[in-house]
């Protein structure tokens, strides 16, 4: 494994474990699978374990896993305060103490700001107190190092970094989002402020590993030197000095020892002509493929109506590079054969979903797309045949 440093020289390893996209069975994590997948990452030098309040049973679980390995003290925990969920002061403290009583823990080692986009909602919770709520907790040793994450342009990106003294900030970057986002801009402008940088969606939301267009999947098979997808990502990003972490949601054993060892192999600097030749032209393949940049994250759900917002994109997504028939299957696996239908039809576009999404995505617009083809009249009578077909 390789390291860099934080900002007070510290050791993080350049492989972070986002614990997001943890395996379930019927809506539980699934304990034990999670436990060797973070046994694997820790056993292969893996110390940096980024989790959130918002994500469905995600705290409670690293919390336990951390406990019963008796690792809490070799690696860092990373979670996050969803200030969006504050309405008055006594909120940051409610949501601190559920935290560290989730996570087993006393202290959190890298804390972050969830979500925050704009300086306008800093400023919200600075007028509740939390510079001084910051304070207290790091003086008391709960709170070690303080950042935020961030979804939104790189102007805005760059203003909050002025807006306070951050320790280290969380950026989605990717080499389809270079341009995007905080982009290259950001994180340039972070770096010269001598900010550690961690990096999430790195292969957007698994859609740079495994839902690459066939054009492109072939493109990087042609190249002399063997790698899959998923390592053609990581290294462009490792490549940068810049990036001090990057997270990935592990959930097979597999890809956590793929990752480890992509990890190790490189270094700022190896990549070379030829090879950001190959990512210039798997850019240009995927634009042209691509219908809804989506990448899975699931901060538009639960749709109040129960539309499956993230699986439909990805079914329409999977049109352009897959093919009509593996996207139609995909909706109708998903959405269709199921005991509560979950498809576009069931939109009423109350436009919540919007409110919520890092990626500015028009919603309800795109679903309007997508329904032209998944719901069309004679797939709409497939559907009512289905269940005549189907046990579900």
């Amino acid at each position: 494994m390789q390291y860099r440093f934080d900002k007070y020289g510290n050791k993080i390893s350049t492989l972070g474990f986002g614990c997001m996209r943890f395996t379930t069975n019927a809506g539980r994590i699934d304990i034990n699978k999670a436990k060797s997948e973070i046994k694997a990452a820790f056993d292969g030098g893996v110390n940096y374990y980024d989790t959130a309040y918002i994500y469905p049973g995600s705290e409670a679980a690293v919390g336990r896993i951390f406990e019963e390995l008796g690792i809490r003290d070799s690696i860092y925990i990373a979670t996050k305060l969803p200030h969006y969920l504050i309405r008055k002061p006594e909120d940051f403290d409610r949501i601190f103490n559920e935290e560290l009583e989730r996570l087993r823990t006393d202290h959190i080692d890298y804390y972050l700001i969830h979500m925050l986009n704009d300086p306008g909602a800093w400023n919200r919770v600075c007028e509740m107190g939390i510079k001084d709520w910051i304070k207290g907790k790091k003086e008391e040793g709960k709170i070690r190092q303080v950042g935020f994450s961030y979804h939104g342009n790189s102007d805005m990106f760059c203003s909050l970094i002025d807006a306070y003294d951050w320790e280290f900030c969380q950026i989605q970057y990717n080499y389809m989002d270079e341009h995007s986002q905080a982009g290259i801009t950001g994180l340039k402008y972070a770096a010269e402020k001598g900010l550690p940088i961690i990096i999430m969606e790195p292969l957007r939301g698994g859609r740079l590993a495994n839902k690459l267009p066939y054009e492109a999947v072939e493109l990087m098979n042609s190249y002399p030197v063997k790698r899959n997808p998923a390592a053609w990502g990581f290294r462009w990003l490792w490549n940068q000095p810049e990036i001090t972490c990057v997270l990935s949601g592990m959930n097979s054993l597999e890809m956590v020892e793929d990752n480890i060892k992509t990890a190790s192999e490189i270094n700022p600097g190896d990549i070379t002509e030829d090879e950001f030749a190959v990512y210039e032209k798997v850019v240009d393949i995927i634009n042209k493929n691509t219908k809804v940049p989506c990448t899975g994250c699931r901060y538009c759900m639960p749709c109040p109506r129960g539309v499956n917002i993230p699986g439909i994109f990805s079914s329409y997504n999977n049109i352009c590079s897959q093919g009509m028939f593996v996207g139609v299957k995909e909706y109708v696996m998903c959405n269709v054969i199921r005991n509560r239908y979950t498809g576009i039809s069931n939109c009423i576009g109350c436009g919540k979903c919007e409110q919520h999404c890092p990626q500015n995505i028009e919603i309800r617009k795109k679903l309007r797309e997508a329904s032209k083809v998944f719901e069309n009249l004679p797939l709409k009578l497939v559907y009512k045949v289905i269940p005549k077909i189907v046990k579900y």
